[in-house]
């Protein structure tokens, strides 16, 4: 190999390691966070929430759909009655079906590591706009529940060492450990 080479090798390492990092530490839109704050002083102030509701549409559909959870009629409702408790109370359960998304996809990733990790990362920004609705010893549940549910998806090592791999039973018995925590009683 000439230097030539060798350069272009190590350069297209780096490379590729910046590209996958930044890919890694990009936090990502996440339009139902995003619109957190808008929906809420919409309620709180009375204001017509149509539009921030529109722009939602379809992130909303999508876990009315395949979470089985109604959330679009009730938000406009919430926010036409000036209920802002009501509305911080349905993103909520609009935030637990995009943890239990999101954990799903972690599931049925456990065998690629970075993509499970990130899918379980991204549930904690759901999760921290959950936790202030919860009992101090409900927080504690499933801060340790979600960290169960880091640990069960194993972890590659340095170069291989220290791996450990995923384990499937933990992070299923984790994950409903959580979901539990997050479910209304």
């Amino acid at each position: 190999m000439t230097i030539r080479h060798g350069f272009i090798a190590i350069l297209l390492l780096a490379t590729v390691g910046q590209a996958h990092a930044y890919s890694y530490a990009a936090a990502g839109k996440e339009p139902l966070i995003d619109a957190r704050e808008q929906l809420l002083s919409a309620a709180s102030e009375g204001l017509d929430g149509s539009a921030i509701l529109a722009g939602l549409s379809e992130e909303l559909s999508y876990l009315e759909q395949h979470h089985k959870v109604v959330l679009q009629a009730p938000l406009a409702a919430a926010i036409a009655a000036k209920d802002a408790q009501g509305t911080a109370a349905l993103l909520n359960r609009a935030y637990k079906a995009e943890i239990e998304r999101r954990l799903e996809g972690a599931r049925q990733n456990l065998g690629d590591y970075q993509t499970a990790k990130v899918l379980v990362v991204k549930s904690k920004r759901f999760l921290d706009l959950i936790l202030p609705s919860l009992s101090e010893e409900d927080r504690t549940a499933a801060d340790q529940a979600l960290t169960q549910v880091l640990a069960a998806i194993g972890n590659p090592g340095v170069f291989g060492v220290g791996a450990k791999p995923a384990d499937s039973q933990a992070f299923d018995s984790a994950e409903q450990a959580l979901m539990a925590v997050l479910t209304p009683r």
